[in-house]
This record gives C-alpha cells, sequence and structure tokens, in this order.
C-alpha cells in the first residue's frame, strides 16, 4: 500500500508537471528564435497535430524522470506510460473535432479544459496500469517501441507534414514551420 501511495504522489506531480511544461511549450517555439530545435518538441503552428507535442514531449520527459524511482516497483512501467500518454494524445483531437463540428470553431477555454483533462486521464489510466498487476513482461518492449515511433513521428511532421487537416494550422492555412 505505502507503495502504491508513492506511485500516487509521482502521477500526481507528473499531471501538475505535464500540464504547466507542455503549457510552456506552446511558446518556446517563439522565444527561442524560431529554432528547428526547438521546434522539434514545441508547437511551431496552430495546427491539432502540434498541440498534440504539448501533451506528449512532456509526458515523455516526466517518464524519463520517474523511471529510476519508479521502473522496479511499479508494474508495467513503460506500458502503463505509453498507454496513458497516447491516450491524452487521441482525446485531445477527438474532442476537438467532436465540439467544432457542432460550434463551427475553436474555443479557447475549451481547448485548454480538453488538454488538461486529457492528461488527468491519461496519468490516472497509468497509475491504474502502474498498480496493477503484472502483464506481459514483452508489452513493455513493445511500448518502448511505441513511444519512440511516436516521438520520431511528432519529429518527422514538425519538418514534413502531410496536407491532412490535423496538420494545417488554423490561423495561416499553411503547413508545418511558417
Amino acid at each position: 500500500m505505502l507503495q502504491n501511495n508513492k506511485i500516487r504522489v509521482y502521477e500526481i506531480i507528473g499531471t501538475i508537471f505535464i500540464i504547466f511544461l507542455g503549457s510552456a511549450l506552446h511558446f518556446t517555439y517563439e522565444i527561442s528564435g524560431k529554432l528547428p530545435f526547438v521546434g522539434a518538441f514545441s508547437a511551431v503552428n496552430e495546427s491539432v497535430w502540434e498541440h498534440l507535442k504539448l501533451a506528449f514531449f512532456p509526458s515523455l520527459v516526466w517518464m524519463l524522470i520517474e523511471c529510476l524511482p519508479l521502473k522496479k516497483q511499479a508494474n508495467n512501467f513503460f506500458t502503463a506510460k505509453m498507454v496513458g500518454t497516447y491516450l491524452m494524445v487521441i482525446i485531445i483531437p477527438i474532442v476537438f473535432y467532436s465540439y467544432t463540428a457542432f460550434s463551427g470553431e475553436s474555443i479557447f477555454a475549451i481547448d485548454i479544459s480538453t488538454f488538461m483533462i486529457a492528461v488527468i486521464i491519461g496519468q490516472i489510466l497509468s497509475y491504474k496500469l502502474l498498480t496493477h498487476q503484472q502483464l506481459n513482461q514483452n508489452l513493455n518492449k513493445i511500448a518502448v517501441a511505441a513511444i519512440i515511433v511516436l516521438a520520431l513521428a511528432f519529429i518527422t511532421f514538425t519538418f514534413y507534414p502531410p496536407n491532412i487537416e490535423i496538420f494545417r494550422d488554423t490561423g495561416t492555412g499553411k503547413y508545418g514551420i511558417p
């Protein structure tokens, strides 16, 4: 039980960390003078895809921070982190495209709330898997590969985005780095 409390504390701190770092990453590309390296993990435009990076990369950083203190105490570490992170990245566009289909426009307060709720849900699911019985260890290997694949997709599509709606800057109508 003490172990679960430690994991719970890490996941709560992680939720706050991800929300604050994700919010900051919305501005770091502009602040950096539009450095391509910074654009690889920060939002470079107002597309939905670029905003997903605001949940993914802080989650990745938090995973690396909590890996050493929790990996041996928690079950299914990489599986839990991958599932939680992927869930965040899935919830955001589903909610965004659902409500904008009805409203016809993006509403800032809903977008911010969606981001925060997605992070909270992802972290709760992560906690549940971290404290769940041990799953097949091969799932952790698959999870690491899935995290790497998504990280590479975010970086690649920042510089070479397909002409698909999720990659279109809602302000300019352009794709990728402005």
